[in-house]
């Protein structure tokens, strides 16, 4: 029983917490702007347990649609489902479940956001399914986290004003920062199984693409930066990120899948960092 309930926490990856994070950041930066300030406590609540159900369930799903690919990748080749510890079926239910806790969620919130949950559900279940087809499957990956930058601001303002879709793009263009790093760790296993990413389609120009991809991110951040305002705590997150992001191209720089994978776990202290100088400027 011990070891079926340990499988179970291996699938929704509770037991690797860092992609929780990466939901979680984009989501708080979006609260704390809407409300120019600490979210309502309910919100915040919702949100925060939000983070952990869906992260969760976009595990079980990555992983079933995965099943037959996991087994033959070293990095995943222990997961429950391709060793059989858990059976598609029992995943496929333990998805339902989880997506059902998910909106029973969300049913606490206003009309907006419970209507923008239904495209975060989509998203979630699309996004594993799209590296059969394209080499951009962190793109869709990016829009799955960074929805929840509208129903973040939707949750507090019963809207989604424009600076919403500007957060929304700082999180998809982060996201595929992160994850390029995340997919150069399986590039040579996926090549041989026909698994598409952007570490693929970008090659020898991976590093250079994704250090123009942090460099937009920045400038990006900037402009939120002066459009509303922001103080001199967000000034020095900014500035903390950019060392963050150098110190990852360089430790990256010989494509060694270790420090590629120590690289995206890293990039969980430049959410948090962002969110800690968005929370003291609207103290």
């Amino acid at each position: 029983m011990q070891t079926k309930f340990w499988s179970y926490i291996q699938l929704m990856r509770l037991d690797k917490p860092v992609g929780i994070y990466l939901v979680l950041w984009p989501a708080l930066w979006a609260l704390w702007l809407a409300a120019e300030g600490t979210p309502p406590g309910l919100v915040l609540v919702v949100f925060i347990l939000g983070a952990i159900v869906m992260r969760s369930a976009g595990c079980v799903i990555n992983d079933y649609a995965d099943r037959h690919w996991d087994g033959d990748v070293a990095r995943t080749a222990s997961r429950p489902l391709a060793t059989g510890a858990i059976t598609p079926r029992d995943a496929l239910l333990l998805f339902a479940g989880l997506c059902l806790v998910g909106f029973g969620l969300v049913l606490l919130l206003n009309p907006l956001t419970i209507l923008l949950s239904l495209g975060a559900l989509v998203l979630a279940t699309l996004y594993p399914f799209t590296k059969r087809y394209t080499h951009w499957p962190q793109m869709f990956l990016g829009a799955a986290f960074a929805w929840a930058v509208p129903m973040g601001y939707a949750a507090v303002l019963g809207s989604v004003p424009y600076q919403a879709w500007l957060v929304f793009a700082i999180t998809l263009i982060w996201t595929l920062i992160y994850d390029t790093f995340y997919a150069i760790t399986d590039r040579d296993d996926d090549l041989k199984v026909g698994i598409k990413s952007t570490a693929i389609l970008f090659g020898r120009y991976d590093l250079v693409i994704i250090g123009l991809l942090q460099s937009l991110m920045v400038l990006l951040l900037v402009v939120l930066g002066y459009w509303l305002q922001l103080g001199m705590a967000f000034w020095i997150s900014l500035a903390v990120v950019v060392a963050l992001f150098s110190s990852q191209l360089w430790q990256s720089r010989h494509r060694d899948p270790q420090a590629c994978f120590k690289a995206f776990k890293q990039n969980h202290w430049v959410g948090l960092v962002i969110l800690i100088g968005l929370i003291i400027d609207l103290a």
